[in-house]
């Protein structure tokens, strides 16, 4: 049975933490660093607007004034989706953090509403390539930009120190998306049939995810019928939004991360990255 990821009652209220975050933020917070190497709160919270803008030119309004490259490769689109990210953050250095605020508390609300509107059963205007989609539900698309949020939302809230979205309403449904993206990180990893591997992310606001090898691939699991693990991988949840999204890489957690097992097929669990990077 498809485990889906039901997000599109929360996006008005990640949203809503959004604008509360901003509103508490002050003007040395806009200037501190984020784990986005390259990118300082202010140029996270300039991105999250991009993202509101692209999602109602292009995906409500059907305006594409940028085209991706034509040829449908993976790494030419990731560096289109770079460049194209760079030229908004440089662009927008020039405008306040209080016309950001403005611009926010527009674009998001109507951006929200949209995601709303949106039939999770329909087909989506773009696939998760990052899960190895060529085309992909609506539903699935919508878990993907909500993974898009909160990521960054929580980039700029671990950069002020504020906590507010590693909760269960809001975490488990980010990291449960994350994990769409394993059976395609395992396309080339060789195991018997019916090796399963058992993933978990500790405290309340986590849980487990399994993945098994079956006759022609991998199979994403919420639950599993016996005990029997060819490895385990632990992972505390403040741990895995940062690797998953590429913020960190595995040889950055090794003394966080807790594994049993054979370490090949658990190291591979490490290197999944559920974004376009």
């Amino acid at each position: 049975m498809e485990n889906r990821v039901e997000v599109r009652h929360l996006f008005k209220p990640l949203d809503g933490k959004l604008m509360e975050l901003l509103e508490s933020l002050t003007p040395a917070d806009w200037n501190k660093q984020t784990v986005a190497k390259a990118w300082k709160v202010k140029d996270v919270v300039s991105h999250l607007l991009d993202g509101n803008i692209r999602a109602l030119s292009i995906q409500r309004d059907k305006y594409f004034g940028d085209l991706a490259p034509a040829n449908n490769n993976y790494h030419d689109l990731v560096d289109w989706l770079n460049k194209l990210n760079a030229d908004w953050v440089n662009a927008t250095k020039r405008i306040s953090p209080d016309i950001l605020l403005l611009l926010h508390k527009t674009t998001g609300r109507l951006a929200s509403a949209y995601y709303e509107s949106l039939n999770p059963n329909d087909t989506a205007i773009f696939s998760v390539g990052w899960a190895g989609e060529q085309e992909s539900l609506n539903w699935m698309h919508l878990a993907r930009e909500y993974t898009e949020k909160w990521h960054h939302q929580q980039q700029i809230r671990e950069a002020t120190g504020r906590d507010g979205i590693m909760t269960r309403e809001f975490f488990y449904p980010f990291i449960d998306t994350f994990f769409k993206g394993l059976p395609h990180t395992f396309k080339n990893t060789g195991a018997p049939v019916n090796t399963l591997i058992k993933i978990t992310i500790t405290s309340g606001i986590g849980g487990n995810w399994y993945l098994k090898k079956i006759k022609d691939g991998w199979h994403l699991l919420k639950e599993a019928d016996t005990e029997s693990f060819a490895a385990t991988v632990k992972i505390p949840p403040d741990i895995a939004w940062k690797l998953f999204s590429k913020s960190i890489r595995p040889d950055d957690v090794k003394t966080r991360v807790e594994i049993t097992g054979n370490a090949t097929l658990a190291g591979q669990v490490l290197n999944m990255v559920s974004v376009m990077a």
